[in-house]
């Protein structure tokens, strides 16, 4: 699939509030059609430099887009981390078997919610590192079209200048997806029959932050793998852990994610 199809896949799946939030990669391809059409004469002429400057000041701007909004959603996610693990903590200590006032009912009901939080936390974190890896993976071919029809010496400069900015930054996302992880494994064990059993319920459904979670990580994958175009501006290729969950969800999905 080309790019420019799995980015409004992509932009269709994830959360509402974001679509607008990525990258505008059709502008941004009208403009370097314009500038590779431009006759050889307007070469160097202030109206060639106008439609080269305003592709620079868009893609400028796309960055300022990206920043500002991954930004926001990593503190959100910082003092939501916090909250989650507070609320597991008041539980356990109020509600638990060796709680202050244990209940059994009442723990199993407020932990069952609370897992169901967590996972949905975990899965708008994942949509955030596919949010970054997508627009990087944009930027990165928009610029490679750029320096091929215009003969320009764009991209390899301007990516380096990506390279330092906080939408690309994704540690600390990563590591607050590993540790909601860790959380669920050991605070949330259930057993595999029972597990077997939520996945299915969770694929048959096709909607919600599960659906969506699984659409990026096969987009990240799928952006990542490596091809005969690869090069160190690619990002490196992403191995996807459970594929069983994951094939299941291909076979019952009924959009094509790929």
């Amino acid at each position: 699939m080309k790019f420019g199809k799995r980015l409004k896949q992509q932009i269709q799946d994830t959360l509402p509030a974001w679509r607008d939030k990525f990258l505008s990669y059709k502008e941004l391809k009208k403009l370097v059609r314009l500038i590779s059409s431009a006759p050889a004469v307007l070469n160097g002429s202030s109206e060639y430099g106008k439609v080269e400057a305003d592709f620079v000041y868009l893609l400028n701007n796309e960055i300022e887009k990206f920043n500002s909004f991954f930004m926001e959603q990593e503190e959100d996610f910082i003092i939501r981390h916090k909250e989650l693990q507070q609320r597991i903590k008041k539980v356990i200590d109020t509600l638990g078997p060796n709680g202050s006032h244990p209940s059994e009912a009442e723990y199993k009901e407020e932990m069952g919610k609370m897992r169901e939080d967590i996972v949905n936390f975990h899965g708008e974190m994942v949509l955030l590192e596919n949010y970054s890896s997508i627009n990087y993976t944009g930027l990165a071919k928009i610029l490679k079209k750029y320096d091929k029809r215009t003969g320009g010496l764009l991209r390899s400069p301007f990516i380096n200048k990506v390279l330092q900015q906080p939408f690309f930054t994704t540690d600390l996302v990563s590591k607050l997806v590993k540790e909601c992880e860790k959380t669920i494994d050991e605070v949330f064990p259930v057993e595999e029959e029972e597990r077997t059993k939520e996945r299915k319920e969770a694929i048959t459904v096709g909607e919600g932050i599960f659906r969506n979670t699984v659409a990026a990580l096969l987009t990240m994958q799928e952006i990542r793998r490596g091809s005969s175009t690869y090069s160190h501006f690619s990002l490196p290729p992403l191995t996807l852990p459970d594929s069983d969950l994951i094939h299941s969800f291909q076979l019952n999905s009924p959009i094509p994610i790929l």
